[in-house]
């Protein structure tokens, strides 16, 4: 399997149906291993993410970057994507690993209960969050960098997400943090490639 990458770019619908998504994907993709395109699309069609996972599967694979899709194990196996994440309430880890096959297996987990039964159940990551008030999910509070290290303690990857930033990148590391996983920090921007490029450099410093 490919390496778990240190930052996650997550879309939402508006961005996979965005005319611009295949050269903002090919510029995050770019940084290579050590950045991965999660595909989530949840109010699409099943026909509608498929494509979308399909145009991000070759994107990359031409630059070695790591290809996740959101609740989706057929879908994964079906483009040959190299990850899932799942949400608490997805088919359960070892569910999803009888439809994937070979591939990493994430869950996204919102405190240490729910982190210690995804980890009992199979999991091989964690995406934790929301760390820091985020726009995605308006009037959730923050949980904080003490809380995202308690889980950082446990004996999976974490990967943080909520309110993601640059200028977050080496708390978040220095929490014990895996990886960061951003949306509008990422694909909101001007520059989708040069701001992969400052929150990698950001997270590199801080080692």
């Amino acid at each position: 399997m490919k390496p778990l990458p240190r930052l996650l770019a997550v879309t939402t619908d508006a961005i996979c149906r965005a005319a611009d998504f295949e050269a903002r994907a090919a510029a995050i993709a770019a940084a290579g291993p050590d950045s991965g395109l999660l595909v989530r699309a949840p109010a699409s069609s099943t026909a509608e993410h498929a494509g979308y996972a399909e145009r991000a599967a070759a994107v990359t694979r031409r630059f070695d970057a790591m290809l996740l899709l959101h609740a989706r194990p057929d879908l994964a196996r079906a483009v040959g994507a190299d990850a899932i994440q799942l949400r608490r309430d997805d088919l359960a880890p070892g569910d999803a690993r009888r439809v994937l096959g070979d591939g990493w297996i994430g869950v996204a987990v919102h405190d240490r209960a729910e982190a210690e039964a995804a980890i009992a159940e199979g999991a091989d990551f964690l995406v934790a969050g929301n760390v820091f008030e985020t726009a995605s999910h308006p009037g959730r509070p923050a949980k904080g960098t003490e809380w995202l290290a308690e889980l950082c303690a446990l004996p999976r990857p974490v990967i943080a997400i909520g309110g993601i930033t640059t200028a977050r990148a080496a708390e978040l590391r220095r929490a014990g943090a895996w990886g960061i996983a951003a949306i509008a920090a990422l694909w909101e921007v001007a520059d989708s490639g040069a701001a992969t490029r400052a929150m990698l450099a950001a997270w590199e410093r801080a080692a």
